[in-house]
């Protein structure tokens, strides 16, 4: 899919305040170590018709991923803030469905490896997107995603590898690149999580095989019946459906796994499509 990246107002916090700029004026440090060594994380969220969706489940993760690279301690409330005034100041802009993005990176810092423990960076940016295609096409990319890796369930700034995997997934003529991990077990997407359908029974890696926790990820768990276990890639050629999730996306049916062909939307993925649709919209932050 191709999406435009730039946004009307843009919010952005550094050492020189915080608040709202047009998206031509604002403004980040070169020598910022979000530029320089990808020392940041990020999240990226669903808004339909001007509503965040699981705004509290994605800020509990920025949080847990700040902790776990060791930035500083992050002003929630201060970001959350921000995520509203953000989206407020575009409406009109990014209309009715949109991807909003919150980046947090160590600040100012040297070009080098060490942190100069001053004020972080952190940016909310938010454009419009199109709804993704009714089925996806997925590639098994020829390397292994390291599972015992320092970033692993880390929503990390360092997305290069995620970048390549797709465009390598791309070059085999699919929409998403999959990985397995280093025991050959499955994984997850460059951006997406993945779940089988076997016997009627939905599947999916549990977080030991190095996936990230997605958020719509997290609340299937809480809303359907799925079971989280090691699977290899002989699970996912034997598997009936195929589904990947993920923020913007929501249930995105499979539609073909490595040249391999697949009803999409199965009956198990439509009955978890409808689930997670009528459940995602009784509340805006479930």
């Amino acid at each position: 899919m191709t999406h435009r990246t730039d946004a009307t107002m843009v919010w952005v916090h550094d050492e020189n305040g915080s608040g709202l700029h047009a998206d031509g004026a604002a403004r980040v440090s070169v020598l910022d170590h979000g530029f320089t060594v990808a020392d940041g994380v990020f999240e990226t969220l669903k808004v339909e018709r001007g509503m965040v969706f699981a705004l509290q489940r994605h800020l509990s993760r920025l949080r847990r991923s700040i902790a776990a690279i060791g930035l500083p301690e992050p002003d929630l409330s201060a970001i959350e803030s921000a995520v509203e005034a953000t989206v407020a100041a575009n409406t009109t802009y990014i209309g009715d469905h949109a991807r909003l993005r919150i980046t947090y990176t160590g600040g100012l810092g040297p070009l080098g490896s060490d942190r100069l423990r001053g004020v972080p960076t952190w940016v909310v940016a938010v454009a419009p997107t199109r709804p993704w295609p009714a089925t996806a096409i997925l590639h098994t990319v020829a390397w292994p995603l390291n599972e015992r890796g320092p970033l692993v369930g880390i929503k990390s700034t360092s997305y290069a590898e995620n970048v390549m995997a797709l465009a390598d997934a791309h070059a085999h003529g699919a929409d998403e690149a999959l990985w397995l991990n280093t025991r050959g077990e499955l994984c997850e997407g460059s951006g997406s999580n993945i779940f089988v359908v076997t016997s009627g029974r939905v599947f999916t890696p549990e977080l030991r095989s190095g996936c990230l926790g997605g958020i719509t990820r997290e609340l299937l768990l809480e809303w359907c019946t799925i079971s989280e276990v090691a699977l290899t890639k002989a699970d996912l050629i034997a598997a009936d459906e195929v589904f990947i999730t993920s923020s913007t996306r929501d249930v995105q049916p499979v539609s073909v796994v490595d040249g391999r062909k697949l009803p999409a939307p199965g009956p198990m993925t439509t009955t978890v499509q409808a689930e997670f649709a009528h459940r995602a919209g009784l509340e805006p932050n479930p």
